[in-house]
């Protein structure tokens, strides 16, 4: 396994519409262990292949929200999505406080459909689909949005989006200074 780069704004290739996986193998395999590795580093709760500069409809999420253990603590639950669909959001909308690991360090309320069907291929390559809601949808469409070359600030006003990327320079001025990557002393 792999600790991969993360690609950041306003590097182009954020944009870029990502193809559908043709095969699910274990070149795909590597590439979702990779991605894992990369997202609980860096650390976040969602990654699409996108951001590390593989243009594929893949994305994985872990928002630990299996079964508590033994002191309560929330147990990993990692989840792989290989060419996701929605098929039916809900009229209903959620606001979320988002953030993204291609936007380091910057938040914003975005509003989304509260809840979503969706359709997916597994790590194995086998047929999925589930009604998925709360946290888990929003995380999802947030996901997706990367395949499609959409990054969360562009559901802000413009007004919004500038304070964000303005708040970015600052973000990443301080932590040139300090010669750290993502919170963490560089190599």
């Amino acid at each position: 396994m792999a600790i991969l780069p993360i690609l950041e704004v306003p590097d182009p290739r954020l944009r870029r519409i990502s193809v559908p996986v043709a095969q699910v193998d274990d070149g795909i395999r590597t590439l979702i262990a990779d991605m894992f590795e990369t997202m609980y580093d860096a650390p976040g709760i969602g990654l699409a292949a996108a951001q590390v500069d593989v243009p594929l409809r893949l994305l994985v999420m872990d928002l630990k929200d299996g079964p508590a253990d033994a002191a309560g603590e929330p147990t990993p639950n990692p989840r792989v999505f290989i060419n996701p669909e929605l098929l039916d959001p809900s009229d209903d909308r959620n606001i979320y406080n988002e953030g993204c690991l291609s936007v380091p360090d910057q938040y914003a309320d975005v509003e989304r459909p509260a809840s979503v069907r969706a359709r997916w291929l597994d790590a194995h390559g086998a047929p999925q689909e589930a009604l998925l809601d709360g946290l888990l949808a929003t995380c999802l469409q947030h996901e997706m949005d990367h395949l499609d070359g959409i990054l969360f600030i562009d559901h802000l006003s413009r007004l919004k989006r500038g304070v964000v990327l303005k708040k970015l320079d600052k973000y990443r001025a301080e932590r040139e200074r300090r010669g750290t990557r993502r919170g963490t002393a560089a190599a």
